[in-house]
C-alpha cells in the first residue's frame, strides 16, 4: 500500500511541478506565475521530489527470508 501511495504522490509531484516550472520560465502563459523565476527554482525541486518518490516506489524490494 505504501508503495503505492509513492507512486501516486510522486506522479502528481511531478506533473504539478512540470507545470510550475514551465510558468515559471514564461513558457505557459496564464498564471501569476508567468515569467517568476521564484515559480521555476521550486517547480525544479518538485520534479526532483516527485522523480525521488517514483524510484523509491519503482524500486524492488529484496525477498525476506
Amino acid at each position: 500500500m505504501r508503495r503505492t501511495w509513492m507512486l501516486v504522490l510522486g506522479a502528481i509531484a511531478l506533473v504539478i511541478g512540470g507545470v510550475w516550472s514551465l510558468q515559471g520560465a514564461g513558457v505557459l502563459p496564464g498564471s501569476f506565475m508567468t515569467g517568476d523565476s521564484t515559480w521555476l527554482v521550486i517547480g525544479l525541486v518538485l520534479v526532483v521530489v516527485g522523480l525521488v518518490l517514483l524510484v523509491l516506489g519503482l524500486r524492488r524490494r529484496a525477498p525476506r527470508p
